[in-house]
C-alpha cells in the first residue's frame, strides 16, 4: 500500500469518527417521581401523574447537555371522562457518567425539576391512577 493511500484511509477514519455523536446511553433511569426509558430514538417518561415522549435521539453537546422536544401528558385519578391530550414538551438535561437531571418544559410554563435518574435504579413511582 502506497503512503499516499495509507494517508487517505487515515483520514478518512479521523473524519468518520467526528461524524459520531456521543448520545444517553440506552435504557431504564430510574429516580423519585420519574422513570425515563431512553431508547436509539428518543425515549418515554413516566412521571406520578403524568407521562410523555422525547421524540428524538438524545444527543450530548461537548459538555454532556441534551435538548430534545417531545410530548407531555397529564393523568389524573378516578374516571377518565375523556383522555388527556399530549402537549408539546421540551425536555432539557444533563448527564454525568452514570446520572442525569433534567428538566420539562411545557410550552407558557416554568419548568418541572428538576429530576435525577440513575441507570439501572428503580423508579419510586406513585401512579395516581
Amino acid at each position: 500500500m502506497t503512503a499516499t493511500r495509507v494517508l487517505l484511509l487515515f483520514s478518512a477514519g479521523l473524519l468518520l469518527s467526528a461524524c459520531r455523536e456521543e448520545l444517553v446511553p440506552n435504557g431504564a433511569w430510574g429516580g423519585d417521581h420519574v422513570l425515563l426509558t431512553v431508547t436509539d430514538n428518543g425515549g418515554r417518561v413516566e412521571f406520578n401523574c403524568a407521562h410523555g415522549s422525547l421524540d428524538h435521539p438524545l444527543v450530548l453537546d461537548d459538555e454532556g447537555h441534551f435538548n430534545v422536544i417531545g410530548t407531555f401528558v397529564p393523568e389524573h385519578a378516578g374516571a377518565v371522562l375523556r383522555p388527556e391530550e399530549a402537549r408539546p414538551a421540551r425536555y432539557t438535561g444533563r448527564v454525568d457518567r452514570d446520572k442525569i437531571e433534567f428538566m420539562v418544559t411545557l410550552e407558557g410554563q416554568t419548568g418541572r425539576g428538576p429530576y435525577t435518574l440513575s441507570l439501572a435504579k428503580d423508579p419510586k413511582l406513585e401512579k395516581c391512577r
